[in-house]
């Protein structure tokens, strides 16, 4: 791997359901574009029309991915009622055993890039756990706002006033496409 994208958690209905980070989770579309426009992914045709974690898992759809690796701050999609998204906590966030499997995740990925790694971090709780990880192997972290509406809107300038979402996404994917380039 020479590029390794970190999101928040898991979303309840995409990755939640799929398995596989961001396939199916509404800001995932964005990520998977870019994925394929930089040629660090291949994603079944059928994929695009109903972008729906569920779905994915039900068909057997998964994407190929290139030199590439995928996880999230947070392994599981943490809810209290079982069908609301919250963010993890700082104490979930820093729970020893999370700590332990970030780090080992980003040595197995490490191994195989060819310079250091590059870690893409999506959203501000993912740049903050990253950035606070004892142990890991030395990786260049680059932070995005989160791909969601909020995450966009929240990172634009005036929190996104007078701006379109659409136009929001497609300066965010451009802005991962650069960052996915090779260096």
């Amino acid at each position: 791997m020479s590029v390794m994208l970190f999101g928040e958690a898991p979303g309840p209905r995409g990755a939640d359901q799929s398995g596989i980070p961001f396939w199916g989770d509404g800001a995932g579309i964005t990520v998977y574009r870019a994925l394929v426009a930089t040629g660090r992914a291949e994603v079944p045709e059928t994929a695009w029309e109903d972008w729906d974690g569920a779905r994915f898992k039900a068909l057997g759809l998964r994407p190929r991915l290139l030199g590439t690796a995928l996880s999230n701050a947070y392994p599981a999609c943490p809810t209290k009622d079982g069908e609301h998204f919250h963010a993890p906590s700082n104490r979930d966030l820093l729970a020893p055993p999370n700590l332990a499997r970030l780090a080992a995740e980003l040595a197995q990925a490490a191994a195989g890039a060819p310079g250091q790694l590059r870690v893409i971090a999506f959203g501000k709780r993912a740049e903050w756990v990253l950035s606070r990880l004892p142990g890991a192997p030395a990786f260049d972290l680059q932070p995005l706002p989160h791909p969601s509406a909020q995450g966009l809107l929240q990172g634009a300038p005036n929190r996104g006033k007078g701006m379109k979402l659409d136009d929001l996404r497609i300066a965010w994917q451009m802005q991962l496409q650069t960052l996915l380039a090779p260096s």
